[in-house]
């Protein structure tokens, strides 16, 4: 069931964890186990190559509000203004 992988008890893990990260970093998958029950799986995950830098601004000019979203509701903006701020003991 899993010949070519690598099985660790969890002891061994919580001892050597960083040993086993620069595998699991180099592309190879540990089975982590309960007494020598397999639960678990640590493998490199897929696609975690740095993104390409997203071009800002791409999408100006495609989106568009109207006036009024700009404009404040003249009740909330009353009770914002008349609110105090709590003072610090």
């Amino acid at each position: 069931m899993f010949q070519n992988m690598t099985t660790i008890n969890i002891n061994e893990a919580k001892t050597h964890l960083s040993r086993y990260a620069k595998r699991v970093k180099a592309g190879e998958t540990i089975i982590l186990c309960d007494r020598n029950q397999p639960f678990a799986e640590i493998r490199p995950l897929k696609n975690t190559a740095p993104q390409k830098k997203r071009i800002l601004g791409q999408l100006s000019g495609c989106v568009t509000f109207n006036d009024s979203f700009f404009q404040s509701d003249e009740a909330i903006e009353a009770d914002f203004m008349d609110s105090q701020l709590p003072h610090a003991p």
